[in-house]
């Protein structure tokens, strides 16, 4: 699933091909992607306008359009943005697509159908609606603000992190990474992360999702370009401790597939 490293590749992407360009057709192959509008309104509202600016805020994409309104864009399961100048290279499973009128295409494609791509008149209101807490980059939600919300919660700490009503944008995945960065077992209860431990936890946030941004690592897609010393590239059946080479451990939490190092990332309890 893409998280928050991965949307953050595809604002760039979407500023890069997409900002200042005026719409001439929107093309939707497939109308169970839209959320709270049908195709005719979104081509209503996008066609003849331009984006004028972009935000991501957690694992969600939003552009505003010029005369108003915002393109509302979430990935889901398999969900990515895809550029091209010849509609020959359009993309399989392209649900969502914008032609600009000087030229070139920008693409919505998701293989699962999880996503969703939306319309909202106000970014701010979305985001409420949407039940999103802050995003986990935002400099207001410092480590003192993480401190609370896990002193606050009775459930384990990987948990705390995946929930985008608390925070917005880690995922199963990058949840790992960071509580492995921290040195903190996964299934630590969330209140006895306090004090120096919950500030390390922030920075290895921070740290995690920076450089895997700056990288062009995905939650899945590109994990060799992450330094040496991290999780991900080893998060695999048979793979090993980056650090100390011991074998990782694996555990379903929520449901969800968990991996540590049972050396580093001792003490659940």
């Amino acid at each position: 699933m893409p998280e928050l490293p991965d949307v953050a590749l595809y604002h760039r992407l979407l500023d890069a091909h997409g900002l200042g360009r005026e719409i001439a057709e929107v093309r939707v192959s497939e109308p169970r992607i839209l959320a709270g509008i049908d195709a005719g309104g979104l081509a209503a509202r996008l066609v003849g306008g331009r984006l004028a600016a972009s935000r991501r805020h957690g694992k969600h994409l939003l552009a505003r359009i010029d005369r108003g309104g915002w393109l509302t864009v979430h990935f889901g399961m398999s969900g990515r943005l895809a550029a091209y100048d010849d509609p020959a290279d359009a993309p399989a499973h392209e649900r969502v697509r914008l032609r600009f009128a000087a030229g070139g295409f920008l693409g919505y494609v998701n293989v699962r159908l999880l996503g969703r791509v939306g319309w909202t008149e106000d970014a701010d209101a979305f985001i409420a609606e949407e039940g999103l807490g802050p995003d986990a980059l935002d400099p207001r939600f410092d480590a003192g603000a993480l401190a609370a919300a896990l002193a606050a919660s009775r459930r384990d700490v990987k948990t705390v992190l995946m929930d985008q009503s608390v925070i917005a944008g880690i995922g199963n995945v990058y949840a790992d990474e960071i509580l492995f960065q921290a040195r903190i077992h996964p299934r630590r209860p969330a209140r006895r992360v306090a004090g120096g431990e919950a500030e390390r936890l922030y920075g290895a946030l921070w740290t995690v999702l920076e450089t895997a941004i700056r990288c062009g690592a995905g939650a899945e897609a590109f994990l060799d370009r992450l330094p040496a010393g991290f999780l991900l590239p080893e998060r695999h059946s048979g793979g090993h401790c980056p650090r100390c080479g011991t074998a990782l451990a694996v555990v379903k939490i929520g449901g969800r597939t968990s991996y540590f190092c049972p050396r580093c990332q001792d003490g659940a309890g």
